[in-house]
């Protein structure tokens, strides 16, 4: 099949097209004497001039339009010059499922799946509840309900079948680590070589898809959704828009990782590395990337126009054609460091004028962090809605482990209601975003434990102890009752105590859905706690509005208590913690106006739920006892031992 300029113009798209008759192939390549098309692979292949691209000597770009190509065919880029030999296409949607060092890639028709997501709405930026997922190991059983991770690679159609759980459980998005193609067994993520191509090992080949076909139809129906036919689930690029589909269909938001900081580790001779020129002889040569370097990568080259267009364009591809609704973008950091700040802008500004609802969260910890979030007219920012926030997080985790202490340890509570204040410079409240684990703090690798879990953080002798379950109920409850956008890591609603891995023959690190499923009295009723508390949060524009005033603090007692409400409506909302290792019965509280406040949740039920031991309020107590604590009013309540408390005024709910 000759290539001609048929179909060509300025707009042509990069990578490989369909149209009508054939695909298009636009392809960067300064440094190329001439750019050929193997279709079909590259086996026996051998340059001709009939399937040679056409330079734009301006642009470097090449270009040309082959009849007859249709979904699914085969090709890889052939480079002659000083780095001769098959490339893969940079912008390939599909590799194909084999070698990880030798594929090729796959044309494939952008337009083909059939969504069943019309009618989902992205939650407002301020009703978001994260559940941060690694697809690899999050979950896989098989159709008798039988775990089967251990020794294999979870999928994201292994994913769909928590996602009735995850629904239930109340989280408002998922935000799956890099689902991009990286060239090892396994891996976080973070070391993607193909950025527009999902990873192979996340999905499955055709001959495997009839249990999970049916097990997405059920999902499909349960909602009152139309089948999708086999053909709609072969190839990566369908299984991921499969995954966000039906978690759509479910409520669900689906804001993936991306890495633009940095690509490899491992870039093979074939990738975009040394794309036009000789491989491994001059590191400061390469055509995407600079000279910088992070995790074991090559950091992008800013400075390249069409580095800028690939990275922009590998967003746009997750927004328009995979209907994601928006990113958690890595280490921003490092791209501030290397030249990126006007990329960032580029960057915000672009996704913002395609899709205004993406939520665009930054993991920035430079020196003036509020820039993230700053518009950037006037160059003032680099506009991005949420910026990753360490302040609660450190605040939660220090006073859990001081509280661990015992009970004559010294508990800082003061640092915890400083913790729960907007960062310096954040212009709203709900752009801080917030965690107390996450998959940095928690991750094993190779034995390099970094940080505990909460339960452990709790109490190391005893991760089940009563003392255990008891602080980690307020460490969860801190973040899901305080200012900002709370982002939960897989497994804490339940109690998980064990670090993480990406490794799936760690089968000692996986997280234990038999617990949560009635294996683990504890992990049930922490489930329950969890689930509920979101819940309430999603109820209470309190909880999710400006309005914060941590007014009182008494280390001595070890209780903190902090105020919510809307500006200018009301709806106030009392939250008290206590790290005392003793009930408190008569507490006096100020309270910010007189009335029967009524106490809307406790987490001292939650512990052999329904306890029938929980001290509580009999469901409210009267603010008659005159200003106190800086504020109207007081009341005198029982205080639980280790405890999240939510008190509400009548108007509290919306």
């Amino acid at each position: 099949m000759a290539a001609s300029q048929e179909h060509i113009d300025a707009s042509t798209p990069m990578g490989a097209t369909l149209v009508d008759g054939g695909a298009t192939f636009r392809v960067w390549a300064p440094g190329a004497r001439s750019v050929h098309v193997a279709l079909g692979g590259v086996a026996g292949y051998t340059p001709t001039s009939a399937d040679a691209l056409l330079e734009d000597r301006a642009s470097h770009h090449w270009t040309g339009f082959f009849p007859g190509v249709t979904d699914g065919t085969g090709y890889r880029f052939w480079v002659m010059g000083e780095g001769s030999g098959p490339k893969r296409d940079p912008w390939a949607r599909e590799l194909e499922f084999g070698d990880h060092l030798d594929t090729d890639c796959i044309v494939r028709d952008r337009q083909s799946y059939p969504w069943h997501d019309a009618a989902h709405v992205p939650p407002p930026f301020d009703d978001l509840v994260v559940y941060q997922l690694h697809i690899g190991v999050f979950a896989a059983d098989d159709d008798t309900g039988r775990d089967v991770r251990a020794g294999r690679v979870a999928t994201f159609l292994d994913a769909l079948r928590r996602i009735e759980y995850l629904a239930n459980l109340g989280v408002t998005a998922v935000q799956p680590l890099p689902v991009i193609e990286f060239r090892t067994p396994w891996s976080q993520g973070y070391n993607g070589t193909d950025l527009f191509s999902p990873e192979m090992d996340y999905c499955r080949p055709a001959a495997e898809l009839g249990p999970d076909l049916a097990e997405v139809n059920r999902l499909l129906a349960a909602r009152g959704h139309p089948p999708l036919a086999a053909v709609h689930l072969i190839g990566q690029v369908n299984q991921l828009k499969a995954f966000v589909d039906v978690c759509h269909v479910y409520g669900i938001a689906v804001l993936p990782d991306v890495v633009y900081n940095h690509a490899g580790g491992n870039l093979d001779d074939q990738s975009l590395d040394y794309f036009d020129r000789p491989a491994h002889q001059d590191e400061s040569n390469s055509l995407y990337f600079g000279s910088g370097r992070e995790a074991g990568g090559k950091v992008f080259d800013y400075a390249k126009p069409d580095v800028v267009e690939y990275l922009i364009g590998n967003a746009r591809m997750f927004l328009e054609e995979y209907h994601v609704d928006g990113f958690r973008f890595d280490q921003v950091t490092v791209i501030d460091r290397n030249g990126g700040w006007s990329f960032c802008q580029d960057l915000t500004d672009t996704l913002r004028h395609v899709r205004p609802s993406a939520a665009l969260i930054a993991e920035y910890w430079g020196e003036h962090r509020w820039k993230a979030v700053t518009p950037t007219r006037d160059d003032a920012g680099m506009g991005f809605d949420f910026g990753y926030s360490d302040g609660l997080r450190d605040a939660v985790r220090g006073t859990i482990g001081q509280a661990s202490g015992g009970a004559g340890a010294h508990v800082s509570l003061r640092g915890l209601a400083d913790g729960l204040a907007r960062p310096a410079g954040f212009p709203d409240a709900w752009r801080a975003y917030n965690c107390v684990e996450n998959h940095d703090l928690l991750l094993d690798a190779d034995g390099d434990h970094r940080y505990p879990r909460v339960a452990r953080l709790a109490d190391s002798s005893d991760p089940r102890s009563w003392y255990a379950r008891s602080r980690s109920r307020v460490a969860t409850g801190v973040l899901l009752t305080a200012p900002g956008t709370p982002m939960l890591f897989m497994g804490q609603e339940f109690l998980a105590d064990r670090w993480w891995s990406d490794d799936p023959h760690r089968a000692d690190l996986l997280i234990r859905w038999a617990d949560v499923m009635g294996g683990d009295r504890h992990a049930a009723d922490f489930h329950l706690f969890t689930r509920d508390l979101i819940r309430l949060r999603r109820s209470m524009p309190a909880l999710r509005s400006e309005g914060m005033n941590a007014y009182h603090v008494d280390e001595a007692s070890r209780v903190v208590a902090w105020h919510r409400w809307v500006p200018g409506v009301g709806q106030d909302v009392v939250v008290l913690v206590s790290l005392a290792e003793s009930t408190a019965p008569g507490y006096s509280l100020g309270l910010p106006r007189p009335g029967r406040w009524e106490e809307a949740f406790t987490s001292d039920r939650y512990d052999h739920h329904p306890n029938p031991w929980a001290q509580t309020n009999a469901g409210g107590f009267p603010a008659d006892g005159g200003p106190m604590h800086g504020m109207a009013q007081s009341g005198r309540l029982t205080v639980p031992a280790n405890s999240v408390v939510v008190l509400a005024a009548p108007d509290r709910i919306g």
